[in-house]
């Protein structure tokens, strides 16, 4: 984590944010968050990502009037410029102060902004992804939104770390694939593209959403489909995607699966993923 963070309204050394230690979000993960891609100091589909923090947020019963999407984007690019990270990951956390039997904030605002930024992940040319039976609830309430008690997902993620994996992918309880802990999967069948439903509990995902409309520009069909471990055998390529990742092949997943990378469909959506990122930044500097 880079040293200057962004806290409500102000950019200042980490070591001087303070949080209350009864702050309401802090001890239960009441709040939402998302994580941000920083290409050439322009934070990327930033528009989609405060979309989905307003519809999570609401889900939570929190209220974000207190902040808009111009002032987000303003604190992000302020505070790249100052950790001079033109290329980033941000992470931006909308904190609820008050509530709850232990809520002790007074004097703060409902809820408390926190942007911080860091360098970029260096991710593998081929995942490898560890099964993992029962490892999402698509029937919760919160199915499917981005809160920040994200310890399941976060515990499981080191888990499957310390066996070798770089991710975990995961079966809901129906026995449907579902998502990995911070990314969404793909399957190529028959030169088709297939993702989970967003009834299988996964989490709309910015870069998922992104593939669903560019993919058919590109003459590759994409449809979402409920899909069972049983798909991974008839799939010809895997990949995943995510904000940091972007389009990632998927090289194995254990216990029975290989498959080759980078895939022809694979290639040519990360192509086509990288040329509207390129367009997004062209029209941003416009």
């Amino acid at each position: 984590m880079d040293g200057l963070i962004f806290h409500n309204d102000r950019i200042l050394p980490l070591e001087e944010a303070h949080l209350s230690p009864g702050q309401v979000g802090l001890l239960t993960g009441w709040g939402v968050f998302t994580t941000l891609r920083v290409y050439q100091g322009v934070p990327f589909a930033l528009e989609r990502h405060w979309t989905r923090l307003v519809r999570d947020s609401g889900h939570l019963a929190m209220n974000l009037d207190g902040y808009g999407l111009p002032g987000l984007r303003q604190a992000v690019v302020e505070l790249v410029r100052a950790n001079q990270r033109p290329e980033a990951t941000a992470r931006v956390s909308f904190i609820k102060n008050s509530g709850g039997l232990w809520a002790q904030a007074e004097n703060r605002p409902p809820v408390d902004l926190l942007v911080f930024t860091r360098e970029l992940t260096t991710w593998p040319a081929a995942h490898r992804l560890l099964l993992q039976p029962a490892g999402l609830f698509s029937g919760g309430e919160y199915a499917g939104t981005k809160v920040l008690s994200w310890v399941r997902n976060a515990a499981t993620l080191a888990k499957v770390h310390s066996q070798g994996y770089d991710d975990a992918l995961l079966v809901n309880e129906k026995g449907q694939l579902a998502e990995c802990t911070s990314a969404n999967v793909f399957l190529v069948r028959d030169g088709v593209v297939l993702t989970p439903t967003l009834d299988s509990g996964c989490l709309p995902g910015i870069s998922r959403e992104v593939l669903l409309e560019i993919a058919p520009a590109t003459g590759i069909k994409i449809r979402e489909q409920d899909l069972t471990v049983d798909d991974l055998s008839s799939a010809e390529e895997v990949f995943i995607t995510s904000t940091t990742r972007e389009v990632a092949a998927v090289g194995f997943i254990d216990p029975n699966w290989k498959y080759p990378t980078p895939g022809k469909v694979t290639s040519a959506l990360a192509r086509a993923f990288q040329a509207y990122v390129k367009a997004y930044l062209n029209k941003a500097s416009a």
